[in-house]
């Protein structure tokens, strides 16, 4: 049954790793009646981390898609990893969702993958709300991580205000006496508290007393001012000194919140289910339905990529964006957002990127590792496609009549990676078929053959993300494989700017080839491409062979350098060449720009850079000297220290060669009482030493 557009909502909920955004999803589903009882990521028991890496683990390694109601409207809710690892499964589910969730810990406040995910959220204009969870712990502090989301966030290109619209009664474990009880609505100024014989789920209205009464009123003017910026009407009122209405209050976070300006911030405790509630009838009051979001944009290859748009309406022409895949040995499950138009099961559908007509034989929607078919779906929702042959991550499915191209989903350079081998043969061929599923659903994972060892080499985002891939290997697919230290994942790139000449003078199979290409090659830094290979000749060249010369040119350098690392940052400019009138062809310029593209790699010089990882450790303040040390040994550059509580967080910038078995040795540096975390940062050069191992 189709869902009326201003009655959904697609959300996400991101954090960083241990914030409790699963237990904040599983408290959701508990509470809206979708379970009858609340899983827990300790036990294994949660609905969204079905997976039996994410059981063990106890973190969350997929993101998982569940659909629920509340109050009238349905939630299509993604719980994302918060591990940095597996970022591309936030980076995915935020280019299709409308809103998010964003979760940190009153305890440990605004970290190193909070940053991170609010600036994904910031780089598809996502309008959040903000939860401040584990108020209920020791050392909790509200008021303090409020003050971080406003200082630290702050920086972004879009600043966007926190606005609380609840603070907490209490602080810290919930039966001491000034413990975490329950949360005061500053908008309905009524204290909320939630019983313990009803899990949550029961909520007590009460008047607020004194001496609370007076923090909420200083509480409440502060949200009124802030939201006067973006209502006359509300500061005409506020000018009169007249009551404000709880509806316009309302309409005023929405509006705000909407247009990116405003961050509601509420509080509480997901895992003692006090203040779940208020965050669901946040996410239906404030965060956008698909009808309060832009016509999505996009190409018509059909017309020289003319702009088209879609809205987000049943009767425009169905467009869909695939943004996940799940492998599966009996067929791949992909996971498209409805942008436009209806989609129906036994249909075809038109890939514009491949430009391929697809066969939609079954549609399903997704409830965690639960599944229940459906015969149609319309714009605004998520649904899972069973029986696509050709289409991939970040691909756009749309109406072949009406063709429609999207922007793809980017995803981050694999930093790490280590040598796997099959024991026999027959486990080589096993091999290769698991590693091409697990390649169809991460985008983040590689693999391919080094034709000089015959070794598989598999490459990834970090320790862990290796480490679980490694994992499924063995216990998924049962294979029998070595597995070899990981390695650093370099890079490589030219000194200076050069100019040579390829040449091609040859006879092959009695025929005479001839060409000559002149190019240049230097240090480039800017555009989205690793290698850019532009033309600066103008017609001087016959297309064909311009044509063959820049292709040629392009597989060179994504075959990498002369130390077989892949090529970055460099630009390589076709200046010109000379023809034969009968001798020069296709062939003939292939060969040139092959001759022309070492010539240059061996007069410009290769640098070599290795992957440089951005870290943040929290730490007891008396392990700091400690720590600071072993971090300094490592080639680390501290780049801020700050206290935080009763601990000091520092920030670093360290090579990931210095940090394999980081974390275990930071653990006996502090007595297992310090945390990381780690995420790439970018490509610096590597120390000659380093260089002179590859030489």
């Amino acid at each position: 049954m189709a869902v009326e557009l201003a009655k959904l909502r697609n959300i996400g909920i991101i954090a960083h790793i241990d914030a409790g955004k699963t237990t904040l999803t599983e408290r959701m589903l508990f509470f809206s009646g979708f379970t009858h009882r609340v899983g827990e990521v300790d036990k294994g028991t949660a609905l969204a981390d079905s997976d039996e890496e994410e059981q063990d683990r106890g973190i969350t390694i997929y993101s998982a898609c569940v659909t629920f109601p509340w109050k009238g409207t349905s939630i299509n809710l993604i719980d994302t990893p918060g591990h940095v690892d597996f970022t591309a499964e936030v980076e995915r589910s935020l280019r299709v969702l409308d809103g998010a969730v964003v979760a940190f810990s009153a305890r440990e406040g605004v970290e190193a993958q909070s940053e991170t995910v609010w600036r994904q959220a910031d780089k598809y204009h996502v309008p959040r709300i903000a939860f401040i969870n584990k108020v209920d712990r020791d050392g909790a502090d509200f008021y303090r991580t409020l003050d971080e989301i406003e200082e630290r966030l702050q920086r972004t290109p879009v600043p966007r205000k926190p606005v609380a619209i609840n603070i907490p009664l209490g602080s810290g474990p919930p039966h001491t006496p000034d413990g975490f009880r329950g949360v005061v609505d500053l908008i309905e100024m009524k204290v909320l508290t939630f019983t313990d014989q009803s899990k949550g789920a029961e909520i007590l209205t009460e008047e607020i007393c004194e001496p609370l009464l007076e923090d909420a009123k200083m509480w409440r003017a502060q949200m009124l001012d802030q939201l006067s910026f973006y209502s006359d009407d509300l500061t005409v009122l506020l000018l009169a000194e007249e009551p404000v209405p709880t509806d316009l209050i309302r309409h005023v976070l929405r509006e705000a919140t909407l247009h990116d300006l405003i961050v509601p911030v509420l509080c509480g405790s997901a895992l003692d289910g006090i203040g779940v509630q208020p965050v669901l009838d946040a996410v239906v009051d404030y965060l956008p339905s698909p009808r309060d979001m832009p016509p999505v944009e996009g190409t018509n290859p059909t017309k020289n990529d003319a702009r088209a748009v879609r809205k987000p309406d049943r009767d425009e022409p169905f467009c869909g964006l695939l943004f996940k895949i799940q492998a599966d040995r009996h067929g791949d499950l992909h996971y498209v957002r409805v942008y436009s138009g209806q989609l129906k099961a036994n249909s075809r559908v038109y890939n514009p990127g491949k430009d391929k007509k697809e066969n939609v034989p079954q549609l399903w929607r997704i409830q965690a590792d639960r599944r229940e078919q459906v015969q149609s779906v319309e714009a605004g929702d998520i649904i899972g496609i069973i029986g696509l042959r050709h289409s991939v991550t970040g691909d756009t499915l749309c109406d072949p009549r009406q063709p429609i191209l999207l922007e793809t989903i980017s995803f981050p350079e694999t930093v790490i990676s280590m040598a796997i081998e099959p024991e026999s043969s027959d486990e080589r061929k096993k091999l290769s078929a698991a590693l091409d599923m697990m390649r169809r659903q991460d985008p983040t994972f590689c693999a391919r053959e080094n034709e000089e060892t015959g070794q598989t080499l598999i490459s990834g985002m970090g320790e862990l993300h290796l480490e679980v891939i490694k994992h499924r290997l063995l216990r998924d697919y049962k294979l029998d494989v070595r597995v070899h230290t990981p390695r650093v994942s370099y890079r490589e790139t030219v000194e200076t700017a050069v100019e040579e000449t390829g040449e091609c003078r040859r006879v092959l199979a009695g025929a005479a080839h001839f060409a000559r290409l002149r190019i240049r090659m230097e240090p480039f830094s800017e555009g989205t491409k690793p290698v850019t290979v532009l033309t600066a000749c103008g017609d001087s060249l016959p297309g064909p062979f311009l044509t063959a010369a820049r292709e040629t040119l392009a597989e060179r350098a994504d075959g990498g350098g002369m130390l077989g690392f892949p090529l970055t940052h460099a630009k390589i400019t076709i200046l010109g060449g000379e023809t034969h009138e009968t001798e020069s062809n296709e062939l003939a310029f292939r060969m040139a720009a092959a001759d022309g593209f070492e010539r240059c790699l061996r007069a410009a010089g290769i640098a070599l850079l290795e992957p440089v990882m951005r870290l943040e450790v929290t730490t007891p303040e008396e392990c700091m000297g400690e720590i600071v040390s072993d971090l300094q040994q490592r080639r680390a550059m501290i780049t801020r220290t700050e206290n935080r509580g009763r601990n000091t967080v520092i920030a670093a910038k360290a090579p990931l060669a210095n940090l394999f078995g980081y974390a275990g040795a930071m653990r006996g540096l502090s007595q297992g009482r310090a945390t990381c975390t780690m995420e790439p940062s970018s490509y610096g050069p590597a120390p000659p030493e380093v260089l002179e191992r590859f030489l």
